[in-house]
C-alpha cells in the first residue's frame, strides 16, 4: 500500500495535479483538531541558526523557510533540493561560484512584514554575528566569509550575498565551487529571518517564521504551542504544503514510560525520545498497528576528549575503542532490529562507505567481539591507568543505561569511572564547551544532508571546534592538519568526481577511525509509536517524521 500511494504522489507531481479539486476536498475533510507531542524535555534554543538537535529540525519544518529546501517527501525523494522562498533553483554561473536566485512576491512572516531580500542578506549575516555551529565550515565559502569568522560583529560578506531589490534577486558568490551548497542553504542554519532579528542566541524567545506554522507559545520547563501562521499562503506543495492540524501541543517533562502509557491510553499521539527497550514487545504484540519503524542515516557515538586526561593519549582512546561491546549497547537500545553494531564513522548505505573495523577481536570488515586484554595492554602503555573519568549522558532511559555500560567498561580496563546525567535540553550544548571539561560523553549524529563530509568534515575537522563555546560540535577537540587538509581536498575533488571523492573519504573514515575520537557504538533504526486517532504518517528521510502531513481522527 506503502509504495502504491508513493508511485500515485510521484504521478500527481509529475502531471502537475497535485491540486485537483478532489485533493482539496480531501485535504479539508481532515483539516482541524490538534496533535499532542511528548519529550523529556526541550531540544534546547528555540533559534534555528543556531539549534542543531533532530528534535528541533524536524520541527522547523513547518515553520521556517530558506531559499531552498528538501522536498517534503518520502523515500528518497526527500533527499532532493527544490526552490522554497526562490522562485526556482538559482542559476548557476562563473564556473560554479556564483548562484542567483529570484525571490517569490508576497510572502509574508508571522507577524505580517514582508519578505524581502533585505531579510536574506541580513540572515546570511546573522549567521556570521552569532557564530552558528555551521559558520565556519558549511558557509565558510561565501566570499567575505573569512572576515567574518575573524570578526564576527561586523561582518557585511561585501560581495558575498548580493541584493538587487529592484529585480527581487539575491546572488550568493563563493571563493570556490561546492558540490554541496544547495545542500547547505536547504537546512535550518541558512533558513531567512527578518532583518531585524537580533544577532544573538533568541534562546526561548520565538522568532517570526514564513511556513504554515509559527511558533506561538514556548517555556522550555513545560512545553511549546506550534499553531497556524495567520499570513501563510501556500506557494509550495513539495516545498512547503499546508498542514493538517491547527494546532501542535509539544509537552515536556515525562518519563518515556510514562509517555508511552500516554500514547496508548490515547492521551497523547506521539513521543520523541527512543521508546524504552523493556515496552517494545508489549507494543509490537498489543500495538503493532501504530508502531512505524524507518532506516536513518545516524550514529550513536562517545566522543573522547582529545584535550583532556585520560584521552588525550591515543592509546587510551583506542584502549575504550576495543572494550567496548557493541551487542550489549543494541540489546540496551532494542535489539538487532533498531540497531547495529559498527566502529566507523560513516554509516552502512552512505557515501564513502567501506566496511572496516580495527577494534574488534580480529580487526577486519566488521565487529565480531571485544578483546579486553588487548584493551588493558594499551591502558598499561598510556600511562592512564588508575585515572578518574567522567562520563556525561543525556537523563533519559537509553541515555543512561548506556552511560552505566561504559562506566563499567572504563573500570574493567583500569579507570575510576562515574556517569553524569543531564537534561536533554542541554546536554549536547554542555558537552560541547570546553569551559565544562567534559572528558567522556554519549551523543548522537544525525545527517544533515547525504555526504560524507557531513559526518567526517562536521565532527571532526578542525574548523569545527571552538574553544569555550555552546556551538562547538567537534567534541572530541579532534584536529589533524594533515587528515583535515585531505578533507578539503575530497571536498574539491567532489565538484568534478564525486565517485573519486566518495573513494578519498573512505581513507578519511579509516584514518579517523583508527585514532579513535570517538568510539563508534551503534547505527540507529527509527521506531515511532502514535496513537489509535493519527492517520496519514509520512516519514521523511531527511527529518523524520512529518507532523504536520498528519490528521487527528
Amino acid at each position: 500500500m506503502k509504495k502504491l500511494l508513493l508511485a500515485a504522489t510521484a504521478s500527481a507531481l509529475l502531471a502537475g495535479s497535485w491540486l485537483a479539486p478532489a485533493q482539496a476536498e480531501y485535504l479539508k475533510e481532515h483539516r482541524g483538531g490538534a496533535i499532542r507531542l511528548l519529550a523529556r524535555s526541550a531540544a534546547g534554543t528555540l533559534d534555528p541558526h543556531i539549534n542543531y538537535t533532530d528534535q528541533g529540525w524536524q520541527m522547523y519544518q513547518p515553520v521556517y523557510d530558506g531559499l531552498v529546501i528538501f522536498r517534503k517527501a518520502e523515500g528518497k525523494d526527500g533527499f532532493s533540493v527544490v526552490p522554497d522562498l526562490a522562485e526556482a533553483l538559482p542559476t548557476v554561473s562563473n564556473d560554479g561560484k556564483t548562484f542567483t536566485f529570484k525571490l517569490r512576491k508576497g510572502i509574508k512572516f508571522s507577524n505580517g512584514q514582508d519578505l524581502g531580500v533585505k531579510d536574506v542578506v541580513a540572515s546570511f549575516q546573522r549567521i556570521f554575528k552569532i557564530s552558528g555551529p555551521t559558520s565556519g565550515t558549511f558557509y565558510a565559502g561565501i566570499v567575505g566569509a573569512d572576515k567574518c569568522l575573524a570578526d564576527t560583529k561586523s561582518c557585511t560578506l561585501e560581495g558575498g550575498i548580493v541584493a538587487d531589490e529592484a529585480a527581487g534577486t539575491i546572488t550568493i558568490n563563493l571563493t570556490k565551487p561546492d558540490a554541496e551548497i544547495l545542500y547547505k542553504l536547504a537546512l535550518p542554519h541558512a533558513v531567512i529571518l527578518p532583518a531585524d532579528t537580533p544577532a544573538e542566541d533568541m534562546g526561548s524567545r520565538p522568532i517570526p517564521s514564513t511556513g504554515p506554522y509559527m511558533i506561538s507559545a514556548f517555556d522550555p520547563n513545560k512545553g511549546m504551542t506550534v499553531s497556524r501562521n495567520p499570513h501563510f499562503k501556500q506557494w509550495s506543495e513539495e516545498a512547503q504544503p499546508d498542514g493538517y492540524p491547527d494546532v501542535v501541543q509539544y509537552d515536556f517533562g515525562l518519563s518515556e514510560e510514562a509517555a508511552v502509557t500516554a500514547i496508548q491510553n490515547g492521551e497523547a499521539d506521539w513521543m520523541f525520545d527512543p521508546l524504552p527497550s523493556d515496552r517494545l514487545a508489549e507494543l509490537g504484540t498489543k500495538f503493532k498497528d501504530q508502531l512505524h519503524i524507518s532506516p536513518l542515516s545516524a550514529w550513536w557515538y562517545a566522543p573522547l576528549n582529545t584535550r583532556l586526561a585520560p584521552f588525550d593519549n591515543e592509546k587510551a582512546r583506542q584502549a575504550v575503542a576495543f572494550a567496548v561491546d557493541r551487542n550489549t549497547l543494541v540489546k540496551l537500545f532494542g535489539g538487532k532490529v533498531l540497531a547495529s553494531p559498527v566502529c566507523q564513522v560513516l554509516p552502512p548505505d552512505f557515501p564513502g562507505h567501506e566496511d572496516y573495523c580495527p577494534f574488534t577481536k580480529n580487526p577486519g570488515a566488521k565487529w565480531s567481539a571485544t578483546d579486553l586484554d588487548k584493551a588493558k595492554q594499551l591502558v598499561e602503555e598510556s600511562g592512564t591507568k588508575g585515572q578518574k573519568v567522567t562520563i556525561i549522558v543525556e537523563d533519559t532511559a537509553i541515555s543512561r543505561s548506556i552511560g552505566v555500560y561504559l562506566q563499567s567498561v572504563l573500570t574493567s580496563i583500569g579507570y575510576v569511572a562515574d556517569v553524569k546525567p543531564i537534561s536533554t535540553n542541554i546536554q549536547f550544548t554542555y558537552i560541547q564547551n570546553t569551559n565544562n571539561k567534559v572528558q567522556m560523553s554519549v551523543s548522537q549524529w544525525y545527517k544533515d544532508y547525504p555526504a560524507a563530509s557531513d559526518f567526517l568534515n562536521i565532527l571532526f575537522g578542525c574548523a569545527s571546534f571552538r574553544e569555550g563555546s555552546d556551538a562547538s560540535i567537534n567534541i572530541s577537540g579532534f584536529c589533524d592538519k594533515e587528515i583535515d587538509a585531505k578533507m578539503q581536498k575530497a571536498l574539491d575533488l567532489g565538484v568534478t568526481d564525486q565517485k573519486a571523492a566518495d573513494k578519498m573519504w573512505a581513507e578519511i573514515d579509516r584514518q579517523i577511525t583508527d585514532k579513535a575520537p570517538a568510539v563508534g557504538l551503534f547505527t540507529p533504526k527509527r521506531l515511532d509509536f502514535v496513537s489509535k486517532r493519527v492517520g496519514n504518517f509520512k516519514f521523511n528521510p531527511q527529518f523524520n517524521w512529518m507532523v504536520t502531513q498528519a490528521w487527528v481522527q
